[in-house]
């Protein structure tokens, strides 16, 4: 498989999660902060990944790789994945991409158990 294919899909994971996480909003079994979080997560983690690229061209401070796993975590893996590959950043370090998809499975875990009978009890009413 090229590189190509192989990174199309790894965006097409990102917006189809989204794209559920809307849906989950659409069908009422998630309020809408939710789908803003994760989206607003997604722009700031995809900033900061643009940044370090151009901290990492230019010799400039660098954004710590445990800020962007944490970012990652708190639900911007959707624009972590979408910034390594438009930007060809953060993409060939293995260990770093190791701890990526464990932060994926992390949150995507929460997500999972958010729409949970459990995980629905905690969530206010809108």
């Amino acid at each position: 498989m090229t590189r190509k294919k192989q990174t199309g899909g790894t965006k097409i994971i990102a917006l189809s999660f989204l794209v559920l996480v809307a849906a989950s909003v659409f069908f009422e079994r998630l309020p809408l902060a939710v789908f803003v979080i994760y989206l607003v997560c997604s722009v700031i983690t995809f900033a900061a990944y643009a940044r370090d690229k151009s901290a990492a061209r230019d010799g400039r401070w660098r954004i710590k790789e445990s800020t962007l796993q944490l970012l990652a975590l708190c639900g911007g893996w959707p624009g972590a994945i979408i910034a390594q590959q438009s930007l060809r950043h953060k993409s060939q370090k293995l260990s770093f991409r190791i701890r990526l998809w464990c932060m994926i499975a992390l949150n995507s875990a929460g997500f999972i158990w958010l729409m949970s009978p459990q995980g629905q009890a905690l969530i206010p009413i809108f």
